[in-house]
Protein backbone atom coordinates (compact mmCIF):
# COMPACT_ATOMS: atom_id res chain seq x y z
CA UNK A 1 0.00 0.00 0.00
CA UNK A 2 1.33 3.37 -0.41
CA UNK A 3 2.61 5.88 1.75
CA UNK A 4 0.70 9.29 2.32
CA UNK A 5 4.98 10.70 1.10
CA UNK A 6 3.83 8.25 -2.09
CA UNK A 7 0.02 10.02 -2.56
CA UNK A 8 1.40 13.21 -2.04
CA UNK A 9 4.26 12.58 -5.16
CA UNK A 10 1.19 11.59 -7.12
CA UNK A 11 -0.91 14.69 -6.57
CA UNK A 12 -3.22 12.48 -4.01
CA UNK A 13 -4.14 14.14 -0.64
CA UNK A 14 -5.76 12.61 2.02
CA UNK A 15 -8.77 14.74 1.18
CA UNK A 16 -8.67 12.85 -2.31
CA UNK A 17 -8.06 9.40 -1.44
CA UNK A 18 -10.75 6.78 -1.66
CA UNK A 19 -11.81 6.08 1.62
CA UNK A 20 -12.63 2.30 2.81
CA UNK A 21 -15.91 3.55 3.62
CA UNK A 22 -16.99 4.72 -0.14
CA UNK A 23 -15.74 1.16 -1.52
CA UNK A 24 -17.92 -0.31 0.71
CA UNK A 25 -20.90 2.18 -0.07
CA UNK A 26 -20.12 1.13 -3.70
CA UNK A 27 -19.89 -2.27 -2.76
CA UNK A 28 -23.56 -2.03 -1.37
CA UNK A 29 -24.89 -0.41 -4.42
CA UNK A 30 -23.08 -3.40 -6.33
CA UNK A 31 -24.67 -6.06 -4.03
CA UNK A 32 -20.90 -7.21 -3.67
CA UNK A 33 -19.79 -8.50 -0.50
CA UNK A 34 -16.74 -7.55 1.11
CA UNK A 35 -14.33 -8.25 3.90
CA UNK A 36 -12.76 -5.04 5.89
CA UNK A 37 -9.40 -6.36 4.64
CA UNK A 38 -11.09 -6.27 1.13
CA UNK A 39 -12.35 -2.36 1.46
CA UNK A 40 -8.74 -1.07 2.48
CA UNK A 41 -7.00 -2.87 -0.33
CA UNK A 42 -9.34 -1.64 -3.00
CA UNK A 43 -9.89 1.96 -1.60
CA UNK A 44 -6.03 1.77 -1.27
CA UNK A 45 -5.68 0.31 -5.12
CA UNK A 46 -8.49 2.92 -6.50
CA UNK A 47 -6.37 5.75 -4.75
CA UNK A 48 -3.61 4.55 -6.53
CA UNK A 49 -5.25 4.65 -9.84
CA UNK A 50 -6.69 7.94 -9.43
CA UNK A 51 -3.73 8.96 -8.46
CA UNK A 52 -1.63 8.15 -11.75
CA UNK A 53 -4.69 9.28 -13.25
CA UNK A 54 -4.34 13.23 -11.98
CA UNK A 55 -0.01 12.27 -13.02
CA UNK A 56 -0.97 11.79 -16.38
CA UNK A 57 -3.74 14.91 -16.73
CA UNK A 58 -0.54 17.11 -15.10
CA UNK A 59 1.32 15.74 -18.31
CA UNK A 60 -1.15 16.23 -21.45
CA UNK A 61 -1.29 19.58 -21.76
CA UNK A 62 -3.35 21.24 -25.09
CA UNK A 63 -0.16 20.65 -27.75
CA UNK A 64 -0.38 16.56 -26.75
CA UNK A 65 -3.15 15.06 -28.91
CA UNK A 66 -5.77 12.54 -27.29
CA UNK A 67 -5.17 9.20 -28.65
CA UNK A 68 -6.29 5.88 -27.97
CA UNK A 69 -3.59 2.96 -28.51
CA UNK A 70 0.45 4.56 -28.35
CA UNK A 71 1.19 2.60 -32.03
CA UNK A 72 -0.94 3.83 -34.73
CA UNK A 73 -3.30 1.55 -36.12
CA UNK A 74 -3.61 0.96 -40.27
CA UNK A 75 -6.08 -1.91 -41.26
CA UNK A 76 -4.14 -5.13 -42.24
CA UNK A 77 -6.68 -6.79 -44.20
CA UNK A 78 -6.50 -7.67 -47.82
CA UNK A 79 -8.93 -5.62 -49.92
CA UNK A 80 -12.44 -7.24 -50.41
CA UNK A 81 -11.80 -8.50 -53.97
CA UNK A 82 -14.20 -11.33 -55.73
CA UNK A 83 -11.72 -14.61 -56.66
CA UNK A 84 -12.33 -17.54 -58.06
CA UNK A 85 -14.48 -19.83 -56.51
CA UNK A 86 -15.64 -23.20 -56.18
CA UNK A 87 -18.31 -25.01 -58.79
CA UNK A 88 -20.87 -26.86 -56.70
CA UNK A 89 -19.90 -30.35 -58.52
CA UNK A 90 -16.09 -29.27 -56.74
CA UNK A 91 -17.51 -28.06 -53.60
CA UNK A 92 -19.37 -31.41 -52.83
CA UNK A 93 -17.02 -33.52 -54.50
CA UNK A 94 -15.54 -34.80 -51.26
CA UNK A 95 -18.98 -34.70 -49.34
CA UNK A 96 -20.29 -37.78 -47.58
CA UNK A 97 -23.83 -36.72 -49.70
CA UNK A 98 -25.32 -34.12 -51.37
CA UNK A 99 -28.96 -33.31 -52.53
CA UNK A 100 -29.98 -31.30 -55.14
CA UNK A 101 -26.31 -29.38 -55.16
CA UNK A 102 -26.44 -28.94 -51.45
CA UNK A 103 -24.52 -30.67 -48.90
CA UNK A 104 -26.93 -33.08 -47.22
CA UNK A 105 -26.40 -33.62 -43.07
CA UNK A 106 -27.77 -35.58 -40.60
CA UNK A 107 -31.13 -34.22 -38.74
CA UNK A 108 -30.15 -32.81 -35.36
CA UNK A 109 -33.45 -31.50 -34.29
CA UNK A 110 -37.05 -33.34 -34.52
CA UNK A 111 -39.66 -31.69 -36.75
CA UNK A 112 -42.08 -29.57 -34.75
Amino acid sequence: MASENDDERQGMTESSAITPEQVEYLASLSRIAMSDDELKSLAGDLSTILGNVARVNEVAGDDVPATSHPIPLTNVMRPDVVGETLSSEQALASAPAAEDDKFLVPQILGEE
